[in-house]
């Protein structure tokens, strides 16, 4: 057992690693969204692809920072809270939702149910295709 003292973040240091985290994701969000912009009416693919591959990110994470990897206490704050909570954007989903629903019932259930099922899916590949890259192969009997 080691004598030097244990690292534990304080209120200030998660609240500073989130709010820097969060600043990072939401650009990140902005830029795909100016990317792939979406008119009133249509689609909102970008605002779809945001939200499932952030889910397949926070998947992955999880694994690595649960299960694969010592990492400082600050990385899941700063990494999953911030960087990926400020980079999916399920409020903006539930607005496109709800403004579609008014000329396009069609596409809003699509949209709605399909960014549901996408990312379920999604977090579920990262976490399973994570612990495979992250795990050792075992030897064929």
């Amino acid at each position: 057992m080691s004598d030097a003292p244990r690292f534990h973040p304080t209120g200030p240091q998660i609240l500073g690693v989130i709010a820097l985290g969060g600043a990072i994701g939401a650009l990140a969000r902005y830029g795909l969204a100016e990317a792939i912009p979406h008119r009133a009416g249509t689609f909102p693919w970008s605002t779809f692809l945001t939200n499932v591959s952030g889910c397949l990110l926070i998947g992955a994470l999880l694994v690595v920072i649960t299960e694969a990897r010592t990492v400082h206490p600050l990385s899941r704050p700063f990494l999953g809270t911030g960087i990926l909570g400020g980079f999916t954007t399920f409020s903006t989903f539930t607005v496109d939702t709800e403004r579609l629903l008014a000329d396009r019932p069609l596409t809003a259930t699509a949209y709605f149910f399909g960014t549901v099922v996408a990312a379920l899916l999604a977090v579920q590949t990262g976490v399973v295709v994570t612990r495979r890259l992250t795990r050792p192969e075992r030897p064929s009997p």
